[in-house]
């Protein structure tokens, strides 16, 4: 993707979240530099990946198949493994219209996925073989706003603005806006997007940045190099 176009898509972005009466703290709004100035007191968002995500999965197709997030707050990988402390995550997204985030699982995340406002929400889900991997034939349950409901495997559920799903790992889902924009809320156990997004399909969790122009906001993939000692 080209740093012009991931700029316009963060601008718009942040006008729509708030649109919707949401208001993003101080560390979205930080330019580059702003960023580097504050790096050292600012180390646990670095290294729990809060901040700008928009990807593409790699496929260089956005308007089809992609996804804006920006992750407000990351618990610690240690706290989750001592069953204490910070372990929990929370995100806001953005599924545009007809643009897919494609079936995958996790790992070790469970997570709500809520539609806080816009569009209608769809959610296709397909359940697991007894290993873990994706069963095409297999359907599941999950809860719906604390209700639960049985899918069978393909099942496409729709949620209006207020209305959540929560998946547990192992429950395969892709989702997409339809017929508008949807901003989504998202709450979880501590969230790794390097290591605990399974695919279904042979593609990458982070977009290939061309650099045509300069950043107007830091992506947390680029934190390794625009925020190293070295840079």
């Amino acid at each position: 993707m080209k740093r012009s176009t991931i700029n316009d898509i963060i601008l718009a972005a942040d006008a729509m979240i708030r649109d919707h009466g949401v208001a993003l703290p101080p560390f979205a709004h930080w330019s580059p530099d702003a960023f580097r100035n504050r790096a050292q007191t600012a180390q646990h968002l670095i290294d729990s990946r809060c901040g700008w995500d928009i990807t593409d999965y790699g496929a260089g197709t956005f308007d089809t198949m992609g996804l804006t997030l920006f992750t407000l707050r990351n618990g610690r990988q240690a706290d989750l493994r001592a069953g204490r402390g910070m372990c929990y995550a929370e995100k806001l997204l953005i599924s545009r219209r007809d643009q897919l985030s494609p079936m995958h699982t996790h790992a070790l995340k469970a997570e709500d996925i809520i539609n806080r406002g816009g569009a209608t929400l769809v959610v296709e889900l397909y359940g697991s073989d007894d290993d873990g991997n994706f069963a095409e034939d297999r359907g599941g349950q999950v809860m719906c706003d604390g209700i639960v409901r049985t899918f069978a495997a393909g099942e496409k559920l729709t949620f209006a603005p207020g209305e959540s799903v929560t998946l547990m790992p192992g429950d395969w889902h892709a989702f997409w806006g339809d017929g508008g924009d949807v901003l989504i809320g998202e709450v979880s156990t501590v969230n790794d997007d390097e290591t605990d997004n399974i695919f279904r399909d042979p593609i990458g969790r982070f977009a290939t940045v061309e650099e045509d122009v300069d950043p107007v906001r830091l992506l947390v993939s680029d934190y390794d190099t625009w925020l190293s000692h070295d840079a």
